[in-house]
């Protein structure tokens, strides 16, 4: 099993994130564009990265400098909790309101606002449990 968000295991999310069409396919309505981060609270700089391009996934793995329009961090007890569990509406606002995740880059209020971009957020959580990980 693939440590989480290592380079094989971002490669793996960018394949789930482009067979799902509740995300992949419902970004791509939107035009949606962004550089994804993912880490851990407390390290300088992100685990991973992933690349969307009109709502695909293009290109994935270990980050290396990229400009970010998304950087999500929480402890790594939490990443699981929501990989096996997943997280809903009211779980991401809880999470992000009492600081268990946080985003070091992006607007998350407008995003979550918006549920052409929000519900596919949402649901990008539930395919961390499709990849699973350590």
């Amino acid at each position: 099993m693939a440590a989480l968000f290592s380079d094989e295991w971002m490669k793996l999310m960018m394949e789930e994130w482009n067979k799902d069409p509740e995300v992949s396919g419902k970004l791509a309505e939107i035009n949606f564009n962004s550089t994804i981060g993912c880490g851990f609270k407390g390290e300088e700089k992100p685990m991973g990265v992933f690349v969307v391009e009109d709502g695909i996934a293009v290109r994935a793995g270990t980050y290396d400098g990229e400009t970010l329009n998304w950087d999500m961090r929480a402890d790594k007890d939490n990443w699981m909790k929501w990989m096996n569990n997943g997280l809903g509406m009211t779980g991401m606002g809880m999470a992000v309101t009492t600081g268990k995740l946080k985003f070091l880059a992006g607007d998350f209020k407008s995003m979550f606002k918006d549920p052409r971009m929000a519900t596919p957020f949402v649901k990008s959580f539930g395919l961390m449990g499709r990849v699973g990980g350590e």
